[in-house]
């Protein structure tokens, strides 16, 4: 049995009812008492009014309730709208006016409430989604991705990756962040099991590693940050994992050294390594990096195009084609017109990465176009600044900043490594021992005015909410260091 989101409905519905479909901190909900309640859920929704081509908004954490009314709007053709209630309610309120929608529906209560006045139509048809991310004028931004874009993205997963009949898979980004799909699709196109994950659970780290022992999860899908966390678990290894087969890694780059270590503690692992945008329905390149890796090679590939997309450059900017790419941002043309246009009778989307492509096809990212600064006219991304730093030895992680003035001007750039077997979580301290000439390291490898000015050490990155590094809070540890040592030599 498993989910066919070509036709978005329940297909082989005749065999494997019994087997686990869906399982939260609470229960187990197996195929034919996921699809049951699915279309119990469907009957509730049709009962309050909700109907074809509006939105609901979702509301919620790691509850098997998120994921039914998920597909239950997928079966009765309401797009849906995911929000982590770790979220604030005027994050919320403001998500519901700026969709229309007429209801929300709480899946930690299990019940739906009024939202807008009036439930108003959505001008694009067909959507199974509308993501929010953040704006750059601080009102979110609704990506639109269409049915068809999420059955390619399944089918993918499906076709593709090999991972064998009925895999579990670990869920334990935020519904709200895109690549929480790959988990969610992977598990139901394939019959398998998806394994929720709740904030409580991986805050406690052997009850996290009991939790997917448990529920035998073969499929891991995190950002690099995510795993690295786990690596300070001596509990987190194929010893008590055995089941753990693949991971999947997006939304920051991979690391050879990361990739190292997982195989020290996974030897037989595979490591699938993956790149796209929201805009592109969660992914659109991947690889399968093969040990052994070669020494000083940096970055790692983030893989080639999917089957039914197309990737070019332009000056340097990658772009994606395909019938992948989102539909527009909701109810802002403008924003639209600026990154969308028409390649090949496709829709095309300016990603606004900086990227090569090599003669196999691969793709090597080297950052965001926002993330390239001008420091003494030079033009520096910051992203080959953190993978320079680390080819330091011990270094596997690391990020680097740039310190502007009030007016924006920049000053210099600093550089963080993380420490946690040195230093608390989110703490800043010396550099160890072995690091002391770790500038003229550097040399050999950066151009000098590529080597940061500073490079301190840190406990543990901060984390944003999708479990990427958390610059911004990295440039406000060390200004809050800054002042504390001014005022204790004053």
């Amino acid at each position: 049995m498993h989910f066919d989101f070509d036709r978005c409905e329940f297909a082989d519905c005749s065999q494997g009812g019994s087997a686990p479909a869906l399982r939260d901190s609470q229960r187990v909900l197996d195929w034919a008492g996921l699809q049951a309640a699915v279309e119990a859920w469907v009957v509730r929704a049709t009962g309050e009014g909700i109907v074809p081509g509006t939105a609901l908004v979702l509301s919620g954490h790691k509850q098997i309730e998120f994921v039914v009314a998920m597909l239950g709007c997928l079966r009765m053709g309401v797009t849906y709208v995911p929000l982590d209630s770790i979220n604030p309610p005027q994050r919320l309120q403001r998500i519901i006016e700026l969709v229309g929608a007429g209801h929300c529906y709480d899946a930690g209560l299990d019940s739906f409430r009024a939202g807008a006045a009036a439930a108003a139509p959505l001008a694009e048809a067909g959507l199974a989604y509308i993501m929010f991310t953040s704006g750059s004028t601080g009102d979110p931004k609704g990506v639109q991705i269409g049915r068809d874009s999420l059955a390619l993205f399944a089918g993918w997963i499906r076709d593709c990756l090999a991972l064998g009949p009925q895999p579990a898979f670990m869920n334990q980004m935020l519904f709200s962040f895109d690549f929480s799909l790959f988990d969610l699709c992977g598990a139901l196109a394939l019959g398998g099991q998806c394994v929720l994950c709740p904030r409580e659970v991986i805050a406690d780290p052997d009850t996290f590693v009991g939790y997917l022992a448990e529920g035998q999860v073969q499929v891991w899908a995190s950002t690099p940050s995510f795993v690295r966390q786990q690596l300070l678990n001596d509990a987190f290894t194929a010893e008590h994992l055995p089941a753990l087969q693949v991971f999947v890694f997006g939304a920051e780059s991979l690391t050879p050294a990361l990739a190292r270590q997982l195989w020290e503690r996974f030897p037989k692992a595979r490591i699938i390594n993956s790149y796209g945008p929201t805009e592109a329905t969660c992914s659109t390149t991947w690889i399968e990096i093969q040990p052994p890796l070669e020494a000083g090679v940096q970055p790692l590939s983030i893989g080639r195009a999917k089957p039914y997309a197309e990737l070019f450059l332009d000056d340097g900017e990658l772009c994606i084609a395909g019938d992948h790419v989102m539909r527009g941002y909701l109810n802002r043309p403008d924003l639209s017109e600026a990154v969308l246009f028409e390649h090949n009778g496709k829709r095309a989307y300016r990603s606004g990465d900086l990227a090569e492509i090599d003669a196999q096809g691969r793709v090597f990212f080297h950052g965001r176009r926002d993330d390239q600064i001008k420091l003494h006219g030079y033009r520096i991304e910051l992203g080959e600044v953190d993978a320079g730093l680390t080819t330091l030895p011990g270094v596997s992680t690391a990020a680097t900043v740039a310190l502007r003035r009030p007016d924006g001007t920049l000053v210099r750039m600093i550089g963080f490594i993380e420490t946690p077997e040195l230093l608390p979580a989110a703490t800043l301290g010396p550099l160890p021992a072995a690091l002391a000439d770790w500038k003229q390291r550097l040399a050999g490898s950066l151009p000098a005015y590529m080597i940061p000015s500073e490079l301190l050490a840190c406990g543990q990155f901060p984390a944003t909410l999708s479990d990427k590094v958390d610059r911004k809070r990295l440039a406000a540890l060390y200004q809050e260091a800054r002042m504390k040592r001014r005022k204790e030599t004053a």
